[in-house]
Formats: C-alpha cells, sequence, structure tokens
C-alpha cells in the first residue's frame, strides 16, 4: 500500500508535469505515478513489458491500453484510483483532473497542489489550448481547500524555488 501521496492539478500548460518533476528530482524516495503510468504499468506485468518499452512504443500498445483502461472502469469506477493506492512507497499523482479522483486521494492523506498559471501563458507554452471547458480542465476550479497552491506565471527558476518551498513545509 502507498505511504505518502502528492497530487498535483492544474489546468493544460500550467506546469504540472514540470513542478512534479523538479519535486521528483529533489525527492528520491518519491516515484510518479500518473493516472495513465497506472494502466501502462498494470498492461506491463500482463505482456511482460517494462514501462519504458511501452513508452517507447506507445503507438504500437495503444489499442491494448485503452482496452484494458476501459476493462477496469467497467468492473468499478474507482479501479484505477485504487490500484494508484494499492502502489507500494510514496507517489506523485501528477494529473489529478476531476472532483472525483480529488476526493478519493484526499480521503486517502494526499497532499494536495494546485498550479496555476494565466491563460495566455499556458497557450504560449502549449499553443492551442483544446477543450477548455470540458470537466477534465474546469472540474477542479472551484476547489478551496488545496493544501499548496503554485502561481506558475514567472519563469523556470521561480517554479523551483516554490516547489522547493513546499518541499520544505512537507519535509517538517
Amino acid at each position: 500500500m502507498v505511504d505518502k501521496i502528492i497530487i498535483f492539478s492544474g489546468k493544460q500548460y500550467s506546469g504540472k508535469d514540470t513542478a512534479a518533476k523538479i519535486m521528483l528530482d529533489k525527492l528520491p524516495d518519491y516515484k510518479r505515478c500518473a493516472m495513465g503510468d497506472i494502466i501502462k504499468i498494470t498492461y506491463g506485468k500482463q505482456h511482460n513489458l517494462t514501462y519504458e518499452q511501452i513508452e517507447a512504443n506507445k503507438a504500437k500498445y495503444r489499442a491494448g491500453l485503452i482496452e484494458l483502461g476501459n476493462r477496469g472502469r467497467e468492473q468499478d469506477q474507482d479501479y484505477w484510483l485504487k490500484k494508484i493506492l494499492e502502489q507500494d512507497g510514496n507517489i506523485i499523482v501528477t494529473d489529478v483532473r476531476v472532483p472525483h479522483e480529488y476526493e478519493i486521494f484526499k480521503n486517502a492523506g494526499a497532499i494536495t497542489i494546485r498550479i496555476e498559471a494565466d491563460r495566455e501563458l499556458r497557450q504560449k507554452r502549449g499553443g492551442q489550448l483544446v477543450g477548455e471547458d470540458d470537466i477534465t480542465e474546469i472540474g477542479l476550479d472551484n476547489i478551496k481547500d488545496w493544501d499548496f497552491v503554485i502561481d506558475n506565471n514567472d519563469d523556470y527558476h521561480t517554479l523551483v524555488k516554490n516547489v522547493e518551498e513546499i518541499i520544505e513545509q512537507i519535509n517538517k
């Protein structure tokens, strides 16, 4: 079972993955486990493949990954969330997007981090913003009880500083 959980949320191109990578580099006892990662890990175990092999050949395995993901959700809408919580050690989930996921992880004791960035800056980072009114983009906009909120409207150095400050608080 998972020991400690840190979750990241934010809109597309807000810097969730970048902030999580900074944190992972500074917290070597944590491992990344995004929502899609747990499906890849499970698929890999079933087909004797490493995560890296799947990542290097995503197109080759895409249909099987989709099928496995759907099969799990057919059994239980929380199937993949539970699989994440069954991981050993400390994990960082980089892509929590909807209220139900947030609640599951919050109830499991997760430290919650929201990354905020202005629309114009996010568009510069990623190009066209797609599906901005989708639940996966707006579903957590009204959550007010984040443990930490990072304003990521500045440069990379400032983001590193902000993440390091959170790490200091987490380690207290």
